[in-house]
C-alpha cells in the first residue's frame, strides 16, 4: 500500500509540473537576425514579407509553400504548422502546433455551427469567435496552440444527406453568409486598438471554395465530382458566404475545394482564384489547398501530364499554400523546367508571410506583445463555458410541444431516459472538435433532477443493428411519469467521407421508439441528435 501511495503522489506531481514552453518565433531580439528589415515593425508589412523572400533560395521558397513549412534556421524564423482548426472551439485537428495536455487539459467547445446557426443570433456568433480566438492566443502563449485556423466552413447546406453538414451554417445563403462574417470577425478581430486594421488576433479561413457539398454518395466522391453550376446559382447560393467573408468579415484565408466546378478543379482555377477571390473581391491574404488536392486533381482525375504541371497550374491559378506535401516537392522542378516562373513563387510567399507578420510572428517574443498576458485561466474559465451552454439553449430547436414541456422536477417522480445516444459524451461534439473542458451527457444532466431515473439504451450503438435490448427498454418505462428517448445519429453514420442515402433514423431505431410509446403511459419526449431534419 505504500508503494502504491508514492506511486499515486509521483503521477500527480507529474501532473502538477508540467514545463510550459511557448512557441518559437522569430526576430528574438537577443539574435543578430532581429537586425534584418522584415524584423523591423516599422517597416510596411509587405516590405517586410519581400525582403525576407528576396533572402532565401529556390529550395527553402519551396519547403515554405507547405503546410508543414521548414522555417528559415539561418535567418531565425522557425518553422511552422499551419493548419488548425476552430470550427467551434480549438481543436487538435490538423498537422499545426495546437496539442492538449495536462496544463490545458481541453477548451470551451460550442455547439456544432448547424445547432449555433439555429440561434439566429449574430451577436452569440461573434461573441463565439471571440472567446476561441482568445483561448487560442492563451494556447500559443503555453506552447500548445498556432496562430491560423482553417474555419469556418461556409457551403451552403444544399442536400440533408451530406455527411459534412452537421459543420455548415444551413442552407440559407444570407444566414451562412451572416454566419461567417462574424465568427470571422471574433476570430481575427484585434479590438479598438487595432487603428488601421490590419492585425490579427488569430487568422481565420473560410472553405471550402466553391460548389462543394457531396462527399461520398453512392460512389460518387468529392475528389472526382464535377459540380455542374449555372452563373446564376453560383451567384445566388454558392459565393454569397465566399464574397461577404473576404468583403465584409475581411477574412486573412480562402481555402479552395477538392472538387472541379464545371470541369475545372477549383483549386487550379483563375478565373476562381486570381479573378474573383483575389481580383474582384479583394482579399487581403492567402489562398490555400484543402489538404492534397493539387495531388487529387493529378493522381485521381489525371487533369494534368505530370505533378510540376499540376503545381504550376495551381500557383498560376493564384493558389499560394498547399496543404499536403506537393509543392514543396515538385515546384523547384516546375521552375527550373520553366512551368512556372519564380517570381510566381515569391509573390505566394509574400501573401502567406504577410498573414504571419500580422499575426505578430515576426515582432519578437509573443509574451510581449499585445495579447502575451492571456494564459491557462483564460482557457474554459466560467464565463466561456457559460457562453457555450447559452448557446445550446439558444439553438436547439424545439419542432412540436403539446404541452409536456418542461417537464415539472417535482412532479416527475419516475422518470426513463432511453436510446443509443441517451448517455452521448463525444456525439455531441461533431467533427473537427478538439477536447471540451467537460461533458455533460443527457443522462447525466436530467440526474441532477431526478437521480432515481432508469436508463436503458435499446440500442448497442446508433446503428441499432438488432432488436435485442429493445424489451429491456420497453420494461424499463412501464411505470414512468415522463420518458426522454434521445436517439439519432454519430459519425458512423454521417461525416466528412460519408453521405446518407436516406433520412430515415437507421436500424431498429424507430421501432425501439414505437415499442417505448406502446409500453408507457407517461409523457413522451423524443430527442433526436443529428444534422438533419
Amino acid at each position: 500500500m505504500k508503494n502504491q501511495v508514492l506511486l499515486h503522489l509521483s503521477l500527480l506531481l507529474f501532473l502538477l509540473i508540467v514545463p510550459i514552453v511557448a512557441q518559437p518565433f522569430a526576430c528574438d531580439t537577443k539574435a543578430s537576425t532581429s537586425q534584418f528589415p522584415f524584423c523591423n515593425t516599422s517597416l510596411p508589412y509587405e516590405d517586410r514579407a519581400k525582403d525576407l523572400v528576396s533572402r532565401l533560395t529556390l529550395q527553402e521558397k519551396v519547403q515554405q509553400l507547405v503546410d508543414s513549412s521548414t522555417g528559415i534556421s539561418r535567418l531565425g524564423v522557425p518553422k511552422y504548422g499551419w493548419w488548425s482548426e476552430a470550427l467551434y472551439g480549438v481543436s487538435n485537428v490538423g498537422r499545426g502546433a495546437t496539442r492538449f495536455n495536462a496544463t490545458v487539459p481541453g477548451a470551451t467547445s460550442f455547439p456544432a455551427v448547424i445547432l449555433s446557426a439555429a440561434s439566429f443570433n449574430e451577436s452569440l456568433w461573434l461573441r463565439m469567435g471571440q472567446v476561441v480566438s482568445t483561448e487560442a492566443r492563451a494556447m500559443y502563449n503555453l506552447g500548445l496552440a498556432g496562430l491560423t485556423y482553417w474555419s469556418p466552413n461556409v457551403n451552403v447546406f444544399r442536400d440533408p444527406r451530406w455527411g459534412r453538414a452537421q459543420e455548415t451554417p444551413g442552407e440559407d445563403p444570407l444566414v451562412v453568409s451572416n454566419y461567417a462574417v462574424n465568427y470571422v470577425k471574433g476570430l481575427q478581430d484585434v479590438g479598438e486598438s487595432n487603428a488601421t486594421g490590419d492585425r490579427l488576433k488569430v487568422s481565420s479561413c473560410c472553405k471550402h471554395y466553391t460548389a462543394y457539398d457531396v462527399d461520398n454518395w453512392k460512389g460518387v466522391d468529392r475528389f472526382h465530382f464535377d459540380a455542374q453550376v449555372t452563373k446564376q446559382d453560383m451567384e445566388d447560393t454558392y459565393q454569397p458566404p465566399f464574397r461577404s467573408c473576404v468583403q465584409e468579415g475581411h477574412v486573412s484565408s480562402v481555402m479552395c475545394s477538392y472538387n472541379r466546378v464545371n470541369g475545372i478543379p477549383t483549386c487550379a482555377d483563375p478565373d476562381l482564384l486570381q479573378g474573383v477571390v483575389r481580383g474582384q473581391w479583394g482579399l487581403d491574404g492567402y489562398i490555400v489547398s484543402d489538404c492534397d488536392s493539387v495531388e487529387v486533381y493529378y493522381d485521381a482525375i489525371h487533369y494534368t501530364q505530370t505533378p510540376e504541371d499540376a503545381v504550376a497550374l495551381a500557383l498560376k491559378a493564384g493558389l499560394n499554400m498547399n496543404c499536403g506535401d506537393y509543392l514543396g516537392k515538385y515546384t523547384e522542378n516546375a521552375v527550373n523546367l520553366k512551368k512556372v516562373e519564380e517570381s510566381v513563387v515569391d509573390q505566394s510567399l509574400i501573401y502567406n508571410y504577410i498573414v504571419l507578420m500580422r499575426l505578430g510572428f515576426f515582432d519578437g517574443d509573443p509574451k510581449l506583445l499585445e495579447f502575451g498576458n492571456l494564459g491557462v485561466s483564460d482557457v474554459c474559465s466560467d464565463e466561456h463555458k457559460a457562453l457555450a451552454l447559452d448557446a445550446a439553449k439558444q439553438g436547439i430547436v424545439l419542432l412540436d410541444n403539446n404541452g409536456a414541456l418542461p417537464l415539472s422536477p417535482t412532479a416527475t417522480k419516475n422518470l426513463a431516459i432511453i436510446g443509443p445516444n441517451a448517455n452521448a459524451t463525444g456525439v455531441m461534439i461533431s467533427n473537427y472538435a478538439g477536447i471540451p473542458c467537460s461533458y455533460t451527457s443527457p443522462l447525466q444532466g436530467l440526474k441532477k433532477y431526478v437521480s432515481t431515473a432508469k436508463y436503458e439504451p435499446g440500442c448497442s450503438s446508433v446503428k441499432c443493428a438488432d432488436e435485442s435490448l429493445i424489451e429491456a427498454a420497453a420494461q424499463a418505462v412501464a411505470l414512468a411519469d415522463a420518458v426522454v428517448l434521445v436517439m439519432g445519429l454519430d459519425q458512423s453514420i454521417e461525416a466528412e467521407g460519408l453521405d446518407r442515402v436516406n433520412l430515415t433514423l437507421p436500424g431498429f431505431q424507430e421501432k425501439l421508439v414505437e415499442q417505448v410509446v406502446d409500453a408507457t403511459n407517461g409523457t413522451v419526449i423524443l430527442v433526436k441528435m443529428e444534422e438533419m431534419p
